[in-house]
């Protein structure tokens, strides 16, 4: 598909929150009409903050962002706000026009047939799925029919099909469209072009080509770069040596020594700044307390059918080194589940006295917002250690001043990686995961994935994430639209 003008450009923009942590700095891009492009960076690099500059939910602190002249924004968010939950389908999706709009039905109904859902109209927000509020979300960015369309984290909660689906309508989408995800086979299927945030420098580089062709330029860059400054450090060092030996010579050579040392300066100033790939949380693992009973007995579970509870009879127990993956289709009930269990609401099920709980959510909903990193890891501790806690903080990339952030200033992969590390400290005997890649870079995922095969505990795992399921090795399945 050709590309028309320039719809949006970044010129030498830059952010920050806090004066002493840019977020960008001096960042310049340009989106063009009909353009397919990813944004990718590490968590906390910058992405969404982006998308709200886009916006203009913030301003940059310096530098402009030129809009062509009547272009419009929607986007999809990574979840429902917390007001929009009570509303009802159709309140919801009035909400996405500043005017009343008469024949909203109509429109309603075309765009949820875009994304392959059915919702009636007088069903609340809350009530409805992950997956199902993950295309709700969807919707409501193209209802309003944009230039622009942002999509942030799309494929969250999304199954297969829901996944498959929203690629072919990307394919076919014929206007812009720009992305933030971590599925990283989703993104090639799709992409044309990647800004690709560096969150050691601050800057934007715009690459175009495929989504895997841009990590494997990146990839050959950096080591382009890293050889050169070997080279440039030999030499340098080689220099160094030269002037001290000159230097304790005297006369015309201690004055070589000097011009030499001049050069060594400017050599050193010309030295590449080698980006650096996404830092990758350190191998961990999840220790568990002693516990010889089994942990959870099935007799029954609750699945959604036409949008009704239904109780159906299974019969399965838990115990340690037990996996148990829980599948089906968006809306079957498969989040309801197992926050029930985590609370200890499901009648058909019961959990042994002493069981301590580690559950993942996959809107982290579970964590106080207004908690800093510090009391969220100290609230879990029987004895809290404030060593062992910013040790573990730091060992999950939350190091250093980010122990005393609020959970509200992190970026949702920051806040996935502090439920990991709550488990660290919490000890659970059965880990309750929800989506748990959600949010999370990529390149953590193998990492998380052989902590979770190490862990010695039981495990009821919800995850569309294939790629990541084969590598946790799961001990069955059960498929809620099966029973």
């Amino acid at each position: 598909m050709e590309h028309g003008s320039v719809l949006l450009r970044f010129q030498d923009v830059s952010f920050f929150y806090d004066h002493n942590k840019p977020v960008l700095e001096e960042a310049s891009f340009s989106v063009r009409q009909n353009a397919k492009v990813t944004i990718m960076g590490q968590n906390g690099a910058g992405k969404s903050t982006i998308f709200k500059m886009i916006t203009k939910e913030i301003k940059p602190k310096k530098g402009e962002i030129h809009m062509g002249k009547g272009v419009t924004v929607g986007i999809a968010k990574q979840v429902i706000p917390h007001a929009d939950l009570e509303k009802n389908v159709k309140e919801f999706f009035e909400g996405a026009f500043s005017d009343k709009k008469y024949d909203i039905e109509k429109h309603i109904k075309k765009v949820l047939d875009v994304v392959n859902l059915v919702a009636p109209l007088d069903k609340k927000i809350a009530a409805f799925s992950g997956g199902q509020k993950a295309r709700l979300l969807l919707a409501f960015a193209l209802i309003q029919e944009p230039d622009i369309l942002l999509l942030d984290e799309p494929t969250n909660n999304l199954d297969a099909d829901g996944i498959a689906h929203l690629m072919t309508f990307l394919i076919m989408y014929e206007k812009t469209c720009i992305v933030i995800s971590h599925d990283a086979n989703f993104l090639n299927s799709f992409t044309e072009g990647v800004l690709h945030l560096d969150s050691f420098t601050h800057k934007v580089e715009q690459y175009v080509g495929d989504y895997f062709d841009v990590v494997e330029k990146i990839k050959a860059q950096i080591e382009k770069e890293q050889s050169q400054n070997a080279r440039m450090e030999k030499q340098i060092q080689d220099q160094k040596d030269k002037i001290n030996f000159f230097s304790h010579k005297g006369g015309k050579m201690r004055k070589l020594a000097s011009k030499m040392s001049d050069n060594v300066a400017e050599a050193e100033e010309d030295m590449v700044d080698v980006r650096r790939e996404d830092k990758t949380i350190s191998p961990f693992t999840i220790e568990i307390e002693p516990f010889t009973k089994p942990l959870v007995q099935f007799t029954s579970v609750t699945v959604m059918k036409n949008h009704k509870p239904t109780k159906r009879n299974v019969e399965l127990t838990i115990r340690k080194n037990h996996r148990v993956l829980i599948t089906g289709p968006n809306g079957i009930g498969k989040s309801t589940l197992l926050e029930a269990l985590a609370n200890s609401t499901e009648k058909g099920a019961v959990m042994t006295p002493g069981v301590k709980v580690g559950y993942y959510r996959q809107d982290f909903s579970g964590l106080a917002l207004d908690k800093t990193v510090y009391q969220i890891l100290e609230e879990v501790m029987d004895m809290p250690n404030k060593q062992e806690i910013y040790a573990t903080a730091a060992r999950f990339l939350l190091g250093g001043d980010k122990v005393l952030n609020t959970v509200k200033s992190l970026s949702e992969g920051q806040k996935g990686l502090l439920c990991f590390a709550r488990f660290l400290l919490l000890k659970p005997t059965l880990l309750i995961l929800d989506e748990p890649t959600n949010h999370i870079n990529f390149r953590h995922l193998p990492v998380i994935a052989e902590a979770l095969n190490d862990y010695k505990g039981g495990m009821i795992l919800v995850s569309h994430d294939t790629e990541f399921v084969d590598q946790v090795q799961m001990s069955e399945e059960l498929d809620l639209s099966a029973i």
